[in-house]
């Protein structure tokens, strides 16, 4: 079969989007398939266009056997709503010549368009038309409402148009895809059908995510005693995830001593989220690490930490949840107690109130006080990963419901 798939981020990326698009691209030509991507050069989580790719034009390489060609994008310094728009359209605009191209000439079986961004959509939704292509949109978060829920788009009319518009273009496609529960019923309420929908979580590799007995490269390396307890946050540092209130907790407990918090990331917050541990004795912080240190970096932890700001409940699931679920430690995750991540980490870990700095380090702290129950809820950790999350079973399925999928809307 013949693959388009049309992400504004892939491989190398090493986080989000990114990091799944290109995982799955390699996937499908590991099994015989003929794939190719239309991207942007890395950025993220940096916000910058990483060194040997080209800023303001186009690129091709070739990654595990699939044909990536970059297109280029407006990647901004700030980040209000008027900058988001901007930075996704810029990659709408360069890269329908190319997807329109490469439809027409190479035709696709299957084109997949990864949303973020919503803006993406009409584009991949002519390309598929024009190559006679099978069309899959597959949905990493709602970003539309996530940038209302922040703040970052605004306006009661302004909301109920762009959705409507976006709803319009989803029911387009021929097949639909979202990485949860809660995300898929949200998909159906806006008019897919249930025979034209399924659920395709996100995964991990549970070989090259395993626990770990002995102390890791990290804390020999950041100066932490064996017997100190580390709560880890490790992924992207951005707006969604609601940051503040892990430096806040560390605030709260800096007079537990046997307890570090270790913030590991990139991103829009990072600076902030240093400024407010400027005067912390227990906070350290970790750059972005490469993909061959992620399972020693994951086993660093005792405990792994994960806030979430409630407007953004179910409208996006946390990519690195399979990798902490993989790695055998129990996990501190800020959620209501009806929402999809609650209900992924049922038996797993602590769920505390979103945006609840004192109830984040009261579960820090009684956690740290019980190794007996951070192995138990560790222990459940990897039998969900193993059950849930794997890699090879996810994408075996996925393949399977595709064959089965309705062709046409």
């Amino acid at each position: 079969m013949k693959i388009m798939i049309f992400s504004m981020n892939y491989a190398p990326e090493l986080t989000g989007t990114g990091k799944f698009a290109g995982e799955m691209g390699s996937w499908f030509a590991a099994r015989g398939h003929e794939v190719r991507a239309v991207t942007t050069p890395p950025y993220y989580p940096e916000w910058r266009i990483r060194s040997g790719y080209r800023k303001w034009w186009y690129s091709a390489e070739k990654i595990n056997g699939v044909r990536v060609t970059r297109c280029p994008a407006w990647v901004p310094r700030h980040h209000s709503g008027l900058c988001r728009v901007l930075h996704f359209a810029s990659f709408a605009a360069s890269a329908l010549p190319v997807l329109s191209w490469q439809s027409l000439t190479w035709r696709p079986d299957l084109l997949c368009v990864i949303k973020p961004p919503a803006l993406a959509l009409p584009g991949g939704l002519f390309a598929a038309a024009l190559g006679g292509a099978r069309s899959w949109i597959h949905i990493q978060d709602f970003d539309l409402e996530v940038g209302f829920e922040l703040g970052l788009m605004k306006g009661v009319r302004l909301r109920r148009f762009v959705l409507a518009v976006e709803n319009w273009f989803l029911r387009r496609f021929a097949c639909a895809t979202t990485i949860s529960a809660r995300m898929l019923e949200k998909l159906r309420s806006k008019g897919v059908s249930a025979s034209r929908s399924a659920l395709f979580p996100n995964w991990v590799d549970t070989d090259a995510i395993r626990p770990l007995t002995q102390p890791t490269e990290f804390r020999a390396a950041l100066g932490i005693p064996p017997e100190t307890v580390v709560a880890l946050y490790s992924g992207n540092m951005g707006a969604k995830q609601g940051l503040e209130s892990l430096t806040a907790a560390a605030h709260a407990l800096k007079d537990e001593r046997d307890i570090m918090f270790v913030l590991c990331g990139e991103g829009v917050a990072r600076s902030q989220l240093e400024a407010a541990a400027s005067d912390a004795a227990n906070i350290r912080f970790l750059r972005l690490q490469p993909l061959e240190k992620l399972n020693a970096l994951l086993n660093m932890a005792d405990i792994h930490l994960l806030p979430q700001r409630a407007s953004a409940a179910d409208l996006v699931m946390p990519s690195k949840l399979g990798g902490i679920l993989a790695s055998g430690r129990p996990i501190v995750a800020a959620a209501h107690p009806d929402t999809g991540l609650a209900h992924a980490l049922r038996g797993a870990g602590v769920i505390v109130p979103p945006e609840d700095a004192a109830a984040m380090a009261d579960a820090v702290r009684a956690l740290a006080r019980a190794p007996e129950w951070r192995a138990a809820l560790g222990r459940a950790a990897r039998t969900r990963a193993l059950a849930e999350w794997d890699r090879d079973l996810i994408l075996e399925g996925l393949l399977r419901w595709l064959d089965g999928a309705p062709l046409n809307r």
